[in-house]
């Protein structure tokens, strides 16, 4: 009986060197995303993120009233961005077009909901979630966060741990509306707070209003244009 050597490989072993590729290439198309993002949005200061449901339409109370504050942010001399789809992102785009800022849309390739809005003059397309999520907080001093679901919690909560980490300067984390946020913000200092969870200071990153006049005035004490 002969023997024969063979440079035939396990099928499992192919399927692991393909993952290894694409793993690699992924690596590439990564960094050209950064690259891309911090190139585009490097001169961009003063500038406020602004969070909110996809789902609102135009004549809505938190669409018109995400349209007031980015124009008047805008007015002040604050760029405006947003993650670039409609609802809440479109008003802060519109908004911040009608002030005279920049206005700029950071749109993540979605299946469902995020088609760019018309109003970011300045749009980025983003394939990967926490690239896209680094320009928010690294260009970005100050958050804003209308009602919205998960991807407008998961935002809100990711900056308040980078800052109770220090791991960015801490900025205002403002939340528009009072009915829609006081039943979370009960929550957390109940049981969050309550539990010995996080300490009572960190409830100071947080900051809960209404009236957009106030929103712009809370933001200009904390960023001198």
């Amino acid at each position: 009986m002969i023997l024969k050597r063979t440079n035939e490989k396990p099928e499992k072993q192919y399927v692991i060197d393909a993952m290894t590729v694409n793993d690699s290439w992924r690596l590439f198309k990564i960094l050209a995303e950064f690259v891309d993002g911090f190139e585009t949005m490097s001169e961009l200061y003063p500038a406020v993120s602004i969070f909110g449901s996809a789902r609102v339409r135009p004549g809505d109370e938190n669409y018109e009233k995400a349209v007031v504050i980015a124009r008047k942010l805008a007015e002040s001399g604050y760029h405006i961005i947003t993650g670039g789809g409609p609802g809440i992102m479109e008003a802060g785009n519109k908004g911040a077009r009608e002030g005279g800022a920049k206005s700029v849309g950071l749109n993540i390739v979605l299946p469902l909901e995020q088609e760019p809005n018309p109003y970011a003059n300045l749009k980025l397309d983003f394939q990967y979630f926490f690239v896209r999520k680094v320009m928010f907080v690294k260009y970005a001093q100050a958050y804003i966060g209308m009602p919205g679901g998960f991807g407008t919690m998961d935002e809100i909560f990711e900056a308040l741990t980078l800052i109770q980490t220090r791991r960015i300067k801490p900025f205002p984390v403002i939340l528009v509306g009072k009915e829609y946020w006081t039943g979370l913000l009960d929550w957390i200092c109940n049981q969050l707070m309550g539990r010995g969870y996080i300490s009572p200071d960190d409830l100071n990153f947080l900051t809960l209003l209404d009236d957009p006049d106030e929103v712009v005035n809370t933001i200009r004490k904390y960023v001198i244009v």
